[in-house]
């Protein structure tokens, strides 16, 4: 084979894995990407303004996600109201997000009182954090943060200056009592990162990613609960 014929191939080798790329770029943007950040919500869940929309009022990305749960609200919210990396952990993957150490597995006394401000932990040097923004027992459930970065370390926007590079948003909680007596969980996001240009590949094909894989692991943990519960 003649270097002619060895560039040609290498060309046409890049081409193709350009096109195969582009492809699955394109598939997953059309047709995955849309079911990942509604999984669950139904059309009118997913178009609805929830309380805490207005905290990030332009956002760079948005899901919604829900579940029905087998409990009404009021059975559910001791649940929400407990979360936080310093008491009864997130009920997702607890290696990834609660140091290893299993969320708890029941209602605890002692971590049942929350209140608008609070910062719930989310390492273990307590450098990152959610902040209680917004809060209506039995009904509604917004956490709030704002990461500096490189450092991974929170900020409080109403009280310091925005570091040039940073990411931040609201995860927010939903229960609607359902006819049959059990809950409708919707879970709302939205974030915003800066410098967008470099953040919002980030943010596409792994911040999405792995927020879908941790909040249907949550669903999961939650109804497990709450059946054992029953």
């Amino acid at each position: 084979m003649n270097e002619q014929q060895s560039c040609r191939r290498r060309s046409q080798s890049r081409l193709l894995t350009f096109t195969v790329a582009s492809a699955a770029l394109a598939l997953y943007a059309l047709r995955f990407r849309p079911r990942l950040l509604t999984w669950g919500a139904t059309p009118d869940e997913a178009d609805r303004a929830y309380p805490g929309d207005e905290l990030v009022p332009e956002a760079d990305g948005t899901s919604t996600m829900a579940t029905t749960l087998p409990a009404p609200p009021e059975k559910v919210w001791p649940w929400l109201v407990q979360m936080g990396g310093d008491r009864a952990g997130w009920y997702s993957w607890d290696l990834l997000d609660h140091f290893g150490e299993p969320s708890a597995s029941h209602i605890a006394p002692q971590w049942q009182t929350l209140q608008e401000g609070q910062r719930l932990l989310a390492t273990r040097d307590g450098q990152a954090w959610f902040t209680v923004a917004r809060l209506e027992p039995n009904r509604t459930l917004v956490l709030r943060s704002d990461l500096g970065l490189p450092s991974g370390h929170s900020f409080d926007p109403d009280w310091e200056a925005r570091p040039p590079a940073r990411m931040g948003g609201v995860w927010s909680f939903h229960l609607r009592p359902t006819a049959d007596g059990m809950t409708r969980l919707v879970v709302r996001t939205r974030g915003q990162s800066r410098p967008r240009l470099l953040m919002r590949p980030f943010d596409l094909f792994m911040g999405e990613p792995a927020h879908f894989i941790m909040q249907t692991r949550q669903f999961h943990n939650l109804r497990t609960r709450l059946t054992a519960a029953a």
